[in-house]
């Protein structure tokens, strides 16, 4: 199973926002709900619990009884999740001090694809047909990047973004089972460059500094819209980068080694390396290289890094003229004084961290 994440048109918005209104009055029904009965009886209301309360409500609200049904079921699992008596009101009045983005949960047996149809040289057009009320259909159109006749459609979750745009989130299960490479591969994670290869390629999601002078004039002229659409670019640039690059390592190689650096170690206010750090998008790149090999059978192994960066990769030895400690971060290129092999920074890392990656596996060591 995986999610695809499609734009819905434009001109389905005034809708959506409607039926939104009516999942956030029925999500603050059950909130306030459930906090009476757990002051009564000090018990959780279960999802199913819920279920007997909203039955019915439905046909007032416009919503599908699944529809309902999802909300229970999410509601009652975020209390579970974050251990507390009563969650956040959700509300899309424009006036409101905190205004909380569109929502709207569908189960299988509410969604039905009607059509798929080529518009333009390359790009595809899907008209979804989603069950509200008893006897009413909404139909939406959304532009198709993944072609969705190839998938069995599962779930779907109609969000909103921060600009108001609107997009469907689908689960799906995809027939064509993709196969991983023959390779290996190790990475090493930096700043400068945010991955390195042992192969030697780069990754580069520096979009922050890029848009700097931009995202300044916006702020300074208090452009909120300017803004949100600034950091999105940058947000979507940055997530584009890394979707091309983890899908081409999946692709070629049955083992990828990843070293397991913690971001918080330079995020504190005495590095003054949080904005980077942020901007090189570690946890993005993890979180896709995880569930990518998860679908592809390709081995992910997560590493510790501990002097790999100092250690050459030809001789294995630590010299006096590798790069140490922070004050070591502007060395970029060094050359080993042992065995006088000359190293990139980045690709020698890499190449210990597979090293230490292919040790693992021989020596039948779990993972971290």
């Amino acid at each position: 199973m995986k999610t695809l994440k499609l734009r819905i048109k434009d001109k389905h918005a005034n809708q959506l926002n409607k039926i939104a209104g009516s999942v956030n009055y029925a999500w603050n029904y059950i909130n306030e709900l459930s906090l009476k009965h757990l002051r009564r009886t000090g018990k959780f209301f279960s999802a199913y619990d819920l279920n007997t309360y909203t039955k019915g409500s439905g046909e007032l609200l416009g919503l599908h009884s699944q529809t309902l049904q999802a909300i229970n079921e999410t509601h009652a699992k975020a209390r579970k999740q974050f251990k507390k008596a009563k969650l956040n009101w959700r509300t899309n009045r424009p006036d409101a001090k905190r205004k909380s983005l569109g929502w709207i949960p569908f189960k299988k047996s509410a969604i039905k694809l009607l059509a798929t149809r080529q518009s333009g040289k390359k790009s595809l057009k899907s008209t979804l047909q989603l069950s509200l009320a008893k006897g009413k259909k909404l139909i939406i159109e959304v532009w198709d990047s993944y072609n969705l006749a190839l998938y069995d459609l599962n779930t779907l979750e109609v969000v909103q973004d921060a600009r108001g745009r609107w997009y469907a989130c689908i689960t799906v299960k995809n027939h064509l089972k993709q196969t991983c490479g023959k390779g290996s591969v190790g990475i090493d994670l930096g700043l400068k460059e945010s991955a390195t290869t042992s192969n030697g390629d780069k990754l580069t999601t520096k979009q922050t500094q890029k848009w700097a002078k931009k995202l300044a004039v916006a702020q300074r002229a208090k452009n909120k819209q300017r803004v949100k659409a600034i950091h999105t670019k940058i947000k979507n640039t940055r997530q584009d980068l890394i979707h091309k690059f983890t899908t081409q390592l999946v692709k070629d190689n049955a083992l990828i080694v990843v070293g397991d650096i913690k971001s918080r170690s330079f995020t504190s206010k005495k590095t003054k390396q949080a904005k980077s750090t942020y901007d090189a998008g570690w946890f993005e790149l993890k979180r896709q290289l995880e569930y990518k090999c998860k679908h592809a059978s390709c081995q992910l192994e997560i590493v510790g890094e501990s002097y790999t960066t100092q250690t050459c990769s030809h001789c294995h030895k630590i010299s006096d003229s590798s790069p140490k400690g922070r004050a070591g971060l502007g060395i970029r290129e060094w050359t080993c004084a042992k065995c006088g092999t000359w190293h990139d920074r980045d690709i020698n890392a890499a190449k210990n961290i597979l090293a230490v990656g292919l040790d693992r596996l021989a020596g039948g060591i779990t993972t971290q």
